[in-house]
């Protein structure tokens, strides 16, 4: 490996990679065309085709996801960025219109989730369509749309971590990093007469985090017990590997109030309540299929007894037990969806 490094290029010196010249942007047309926003493009359509193959594949119709998708892609870029400038406020109050450059990254993909999940909300709300099951499908294009996105980091040279020696350790020329995300561990293990600093490709670390929750979510998409579950299984999933990653990073968000990365702290508690919620989900379930099975077995033991009365009667329970739960974030599924 060179000690001077070229200024576009990168390095994963104990892997032996070298790579020259990996371009930030290109030019078509005399307009200069970011790729971030190319890879970020991409993973958009590859989630919706993703999106649609899970629709088909449990029996919906991926024409209704087309149509949210519009909406969702348009208020979770906005979200994105909202959130992104919200938490780096003081980066952006002496140039404010640098807010509108996204070409640059800056887009925190919490701001994108939490507008996406609202805006999907309120499309289910006024199309009367099941949100839980709506979410459940909508995961899986997210989760690899976040694979993908990742990738538009690594142009850009930024959510790297802090220095490392490890296997996957990489280089990158100090003159493509912005200066306030150069530590004093970085500027110490520079060998004398290099121009690089060596640092944890943390994107990397989260893109193959999320390849390995999308390939999970996949073989469990048939044994899911409830409407909602993929959900808790995304947001628990993803909280628990950018819980630790976003430790390594230093470029984090930092809440103004306390001082503590907010993305971190936001991951524990998905974890938490992803957790917490499955578990309730899953205990009110079975107290209702006791309920269900203990009347069969009354109704086949006591004469006179008409058994679709005691079904009616358990499934009347049932109703109102999801009728108690329309606040929550969980509702059982329909039978035809599995």
């Amino acid at each position: 490996m060179p000690d001077i490094m070229g200024k576009m290029d990168i390095a994963f010196p104990h892997l032996n990679i070298y790579l020259e010249n990996v371009p930030k942007n290109f030019t078509i047309f005399g307009f200069t065309v970011a790729l971030y926003g190319v890879i970020i493009g991409l993973g958009f359509l590859i989630a919706l085709l993703i999106i649609s193959r899970v629709a088909r594949w449990t029996n919906q119709s991926p024409d209704d996801y087309w149509d949210v998708a519009v909406y969702i892609i348009i208020f979770s870029i906005l979200g994105a960025r909202a959130y992104y400038v919200f938490f780096a406020w003081d980066y952006y109050k002496d140039n404010p219109i640098s807010v509108f450059n996204i070409r640059n990254g800056g887009l925190a993909i919490y701001g994108g989730v939490i507008a996406g999940f609202t805006t999907l909300y309120i499309y289910t709300r006024i199309k009367k369509k099941n949100f839980f099951l709506f979410g459940d499908t909508i995961m899986y294009g997210l989760v690899f749309g976040q694979v993908m996105g990742r990738w538009g980091n690594f142009t850009n040279r930024e959510a790297f971590g802090e220095y490392t020696d490890n296997l996957f350790a990489m280089r990158l020329p100090v003159e493509m990093i912005r200066s306030g995300e150069i530590t004093e561990l970085m500027r110490q293990n520079m060998a004398p007469g290099t121009n690089y600093v060596q640092v944890s490709p943390t994107f990397l670390y989260e893109s193959m985090w999320n390849l390995c929750l999308f390939i999970i979510m996949l073989l469990y998409c048939k044994r899911k017990k409830f409407d909602g579950e993929i959900i808790l299984l995304y947001l628990g999933g993803y909280g628990l590997g950018r819980s630790w990653i976003e430790g390594l990073r230093t470029d984090q968000l930092i809440m103004h109030t306390t001082g503590l990365p907010v993305s971190q702290m936001l991951a524990l508690c998905l974890v938490i309540f992803a957790v917490v919620t499955d578990i309730i989900v899953r205990v009110r379930l079975r107290g209702t299929a006791q309920t269900f099975a203990k009347a069969s077995n009354s109704s086949s033991t006591e004469p006179g007894k008409n058994v679709s009365e005691s079904q009616n009667t358990v499934l009347a329970n049932n109703e109102e037990l999801q009728t108690t739960d329309s606040g929550s974030d969980i509702e059982p599924s329909d039978k035809e969806h599995g």
